[in-house]
């Protein structure tokens, strides 16, 4: 399957090190100085570029070396002690200066930039910015030119995504060798502006492969799998598999519902939706395919998959009902009020991660920091650790949702998810995505491609929604199903 590969901090410093004799420095100030051109095609020939203590200001100075070849006015602010700098970054200090560039120790005053680079902090950086450095992130933030960040905005964990206050707010990152973890999730989005990759020659894979990749629909669209391709003419209902949905507590039956709608529009050739509420409707009559059941009732004969928890509540009835639904010899997914349960009693913890049928979990960062027995901000500050860790715990693949969901797998491969918008911030879209996987797993799909699929597929279809008009404001869970059902068919006409 396609995909563009995500490294870790620790990983990247390990390909670099392997590729030292490969002149990284000039190729990567040579990439961003050729998107810095592209950005400053309708603005002021005038470049302001803030070059750091150590290699990220090195890159800076390849770039205004390159900018003003190219006959632009380039002004580098630099205060530290070039002395200091490491090899790399001074031989680049000194090519600035032999080309006639000359730097200056105070960001001007003057405010006809048409551009600011952004070069004083990297990869590598940990904590928050002070002083000096600190000032010349918040002035830039405040200037009406855009900010071109050089691999990562500074003041932005790379393999966290957390913004230590202050960061730049870049309108375009041109990154280095791979993506980071901290481009894609948590503050990432919000910082990084629009994301150019540039690999400098060098085939990152061939040193090792990456355990992370990025979805987007763009790639998972040409690889779907032929139950989704409906190539087939032979075929009934039972080929695309039966889904049971348990849920739909007093008061939360709409969330079962819209999980089981979201179901019939991935293709689930039946769906069972098991209601935990006494007061349990007939028919859904927006949807009568679907086959509302009393929740016991769902697990006989065995269904090709499940989804517990949409709706589902935390009473004693409905722990009774998950503790049935554990054991059973079928894909699993677990989301909202059974992650909650899980999560206060330890014998259902056991019996999930003993499971030997697959098992996929969806939690948002309170329901993670459950699972894991800490806070919602302690997830949110290192949300792919936290994930790997719940895949590792209950043997599981998980999503972390939020911005940039984080998959982890129970191979601890992950991934991270750039489809999808803030429309999603709205009561019900969980449940749609918990339907949305059921449906992949009923028909036959590996959980860890269901996991991936659904996840991106679900954000894609927001991000349909939005193009077309609607939304992200009041964009509503119903509308994802049949977004998602347009794309797929989209991909996959009938032959």
């Amino acid at each position: 399957m396609p995909f563009d590969p995500v490294y870790r901090v620790a990983e990247l410093r390990v390909l670099e090190a392997k590729a030292c004799d490969a002149p990284l420095m000039e190729r990567a100030g040579l990439a961003a100085a050729t998107v810095a051109r592209d950005l400053l095609a309708t603005q002021p020939p005038r470049v302001l570029v803030l070059a750091g203590p150590g290699n990220n200001g090195g890159d800076a100075f390849v770039v205004a070396r390159w900018l003003k070849s190219w006959f632009f006015d380039v002004n580098v602010v630099f205060h530290a002690d070039a002395g200091r700098l490491p090899a790399g970054a001074a031989n680049a200090y000194r090519a600035w200066l032999g080309a006639g560039g000359t730097t200056i120790a105070e960001m001007p005053e003057r405010g006809d930039w048409g551009l600011i680079v952004d070069g004083l902090f990297g990869i590598g950086l940990t904590r928050a910015v002070e002083g000096a450095y600190a000032q010349w992130i918040e002035r830039a933030n405040t200037h009406r030119a855009p900010i071109l960040a050089l691999d990562i905005p500074s003041g932005l964990n790379a393999d966290t995504g957390v913004a230590m206050q202050p960061a730049i707010r870049a309108a375009a990152t041109a990154t280095f060798i791979a993506l980071k973890p901290g481009l894609l999730t948590g503050d990432g989005p919000d910082y990084c502006g629009a994301l150019s990759v540039h690999d400098l020659n060098l085939d990152a894979a061939a040193f090792g492969p990456p355990a992370g990749r990025r979805l987007e629909w763009r790639c998972l669209r040409r690889a779907l799998p032929e139950s989704l391709r409906r190539s087939r003419h032979n075929v009934h209902k039972g080929t695309f598999g039966t889904l049971a949905i348990v849920g739909g507590n007093n008061g939360m039956v709409g969330a079962a519902i819209l999980a089981g709608r979201a179901a019939l529009y991935l293709g689930a050739g039946k769906v069972f939706v098991g209601l935990a509420t006494a007061a349990r409707p007939a028919v859904d009559w927006v949807q009568p395919e679907l086959m509302l059941r009393d929740a016991a009732r769902v697990f006989d004969p065995l269904p090709d998959a499940l989804v517990v928890g949409p709706g589902f509540g935390t009473h004693p009835g409905a722990r009774a009902l998950l503790a049935k639904a554990l054991p059973l010899a079928a894909p699993l997914a677990l989301d909202a009020d059974a992650l909650n349960l899980i999560a206060s009693d330890a014998k259902l913890a056991a019996a999930a991660a003993g499971r030997k049928a697959a098992t996929v979990m969806t939690p948002h960062p309170a329901e993670a920091a459950r699972l894991l027995g800490t806070t919602s901000a302690n997830i949110q500050a290192d949300r792919l650790s936290a994930t790997l860790a719940l895949a590792a715990k209950f043997h599981a693949d998980v999503v972390l949702k939020g911005a940039g969901s984080v998959c982890a797998f129970a191979d601890q491969s992950w991934a991270i998810n750039a489809s999808g918008n803030a429309g999603l911030a709205s009561g019900g879209t969980g449940d749609a995505l918990a339907g949305m996987l059921g449906a992949l797993l009923a028909q036959k799909m590996p959980a860890s491609e269901a996991l991936a699929l659904a996840v991106c597929l679900h954000g894609a279809a927001a991000d349909a929604l939005v193009a077309e008009g609607i939304g992200p404001v009041g964009l509503t869970a119903s509308e994802l199903a049949p977004a998602a059902r347009r794309l797929i068919n989209a991909v996959t006409p009938l032959r």
